[in-house]
């Protein structure tokens, strides 16, 4: 059990049958009237953003939430199948509980997270970025550097991102793995 007093970002909480982390809070005062705590959650289990307001020191009951080291080792019928580092056990896992399955790349190490009352994966956790090759893209124009345009390429996992013009094929970039956007060649 905590009070709205241990309310803090990732804090996860069993919420109307759900497991959800707190996203946003607010502790509000208002001039009159009792204190609040507006919050923003987000359920672990079907990915939607709920908004509660909570009076100031109410009880909820928080769920324990275990952040696993896995690493991606092949998609098959099942699903995604991952491997535990510790243990060396793999599970599979449905492609609704990965936020952007197409930048996984096999052998990439991921955080699993696991309701540890239940074993139950509730999600994966990709590193804010990762390294992947370009299999495919238009050329650029020789000079067509001064306007900030972008063109589609495609990586080496299959999924298509927006580059800068002056990015060929065969380069390795970094890509943001939390909006899946371009952010660096990588050197």
């Amino acid at each position: 059990m905590a009070s709205t007093a241990d309310f803090k970002n990732g804090l996860c909480l069993e919420f109307n049958n759900d497991i959800v982390s707190i996203v946003e809070f607010q502790h509000v005062k208002p001039g009159k009237g009792p204190a609040f705590v507006r919050t923003k959650m987000k359920s672990l289990t079907s990915g939607k953003v709920l908004e509660k307001t909570f009076s100031a020191g109410e009880k909820v009951t928080t769920a324990r939430v275990e952040k696993r080291p896995h690493q991606f080792i092949y998609e098959d019928d099942l699903g995604y199948n991952f491997m535990d580092m510790n243990t060396f056990e793999q599970i599979p896992i449905e492609e609704s509980l990965i936020e952007r399955p197409k930048l996984l790349k096999e052998g990439q190490l991921v955080d699993i997270l696991i309701h540890a009352e239940t074993e139950k994966p509730l999600g994966v956790e990709l590193p804010p970025f990762v390294e992947l090759m370009i299999t495919y893209t238009e050329p650029g124009i020789r000079g067509d550097t001064a306007t900030n345009t972008l063109k589609p390429a495609t990586l080496e996992t299959g999924a298509v991102v927006m580059v800068p013009l002056f990015v060929d094929q065969d380069t390795m970039i970094k890509v943001d793995t939390r909006d899946g956007s371009y952010s660096e060649r990588v050197k």
